[in-house]
């Protein structure tokens, strides 16, 4: 297949490849993105594999607590003027604590706001604003002790990144800590456990085909397997992550010097993994004058 301009620009800005070496990744993984980053890794020349998924939607993060419960609601809008918009993000305030009492989306659905379900409330806010909007996700925790955490803050209890941290044990003031850190640090589970294992096995291929590409012998490929993926365990999950506060301790320990167990997290980030075109500012303006 043809290989495009911008697919190889994107290639290379999720990359840091050279424009050949990208071109190249494109070609003998006929245009396919996510095969042609792992095309680069093995070789060499990829500075670092970046999610092809860019962060593009806006709209809002909620979090809620009620007692040992907490919960994290995502609500989706064309532009970020929507997302400043005070009765939007009274909307998703009202929606994120109806979410304390709904087990999944779809409880959320139909959960009822002021005397109409959810779905009802974001179809009068459509017609009234002038903008798609849409409850894309939430997640939930219980725990002895629910701390919660904003990154960006638009107005109390929401903004871009919504964090919250189950904790046995411990204060607050630690809890912040972590919740900040997993806003940082985007762990992508608990401990190895919580890893998709498609993911780690993916990843163990890649590293072996990197090491052979060394032409080094394979019993000596072997170890550096392990400890590669020992490194990638490490740095994927919250417990085994050096801790932003004090990088001379993981997580895990952090939390034993601090008398706490952490027992689960939520990290939801507006528009993580949406596809959505890239507008200039001034289209971006144009298009919300329009309606």
């Amino acid at each position: 297949m043809a290989i495009t301009a911008a697919q190889v620009k994107e290639l290379r800005e999720a990359t840091g490849a050279g424009m050949m070496d990208a071109k190249k990744a494109l070609t003998e993984t006929d245009g396919d993105f996510d095969a042609a980053v792992d095309w680069l890794r093995t070789k060499g020349l990829a500075k670092a594999a970046k999610k092809s998924g860019r962060t593009a939607a806006e709209g809002l993060v909620a979090v809620a607590v009620d007692g040992g419960v907490g919960v994290a609601v995502e609500v989706n809008s064309e532009t970020d003027f929507v997302a400043k918009n005070a009765e939007f993000q009274t909307m998703v305030k009202d929606i994120a604590e109806a979410a304390l009492g709904a087990s999944n989306i779809e409880e959320l659905s139909s959960a009822d706001v002021n005397g109409k379900p959810v779905s009802e409330l974001l179809t009068d806010k459509i017609a009234k604003i002038g903008e798609n909007m849409g409850l894309r996700r939430m997640a939930k925790i219980e725990a002895e002790t629910v701390v919660t955490y904003i990154h960006n803050a638009a107005a109390d209890g929401m903004g871009k990144i919504g964090v919250l941290v189950g904790l046995k044990g411990g204060d607050e003031a630690f809890g912040k800590q972590v919740a900040m850190h997993i806003a940082a640090a985007n762990p992508q589970g608990l401990n190895e456990s919580d890893l998709d294992p498609a993911v780690v096995e993916k990843e163990r291929q890649i590293q072996i085909d990197i090491a052979r590409e060394s032409g080094k012998p394979e019993n000596i490929i072997e170890n550096m397997i392990k400890g590669r993926m020992a490194k990638f365990i490490a740095e994927s999950t919250l417990l085994g992550q050096a801790f932003v506060v004090n990088p001379d301790l993981t997580v895990e320990k952090a939390a034993k010097e601090a008398g706490a167990e952490i027992t689960g997290f939520v990290r939801l980030e507006v528009g993580e993994g949406i596809e959505k075109a890239e507008e200039d500012f001034a289209a971006e303006v144009a298009k919300a004058m329009q309606g």
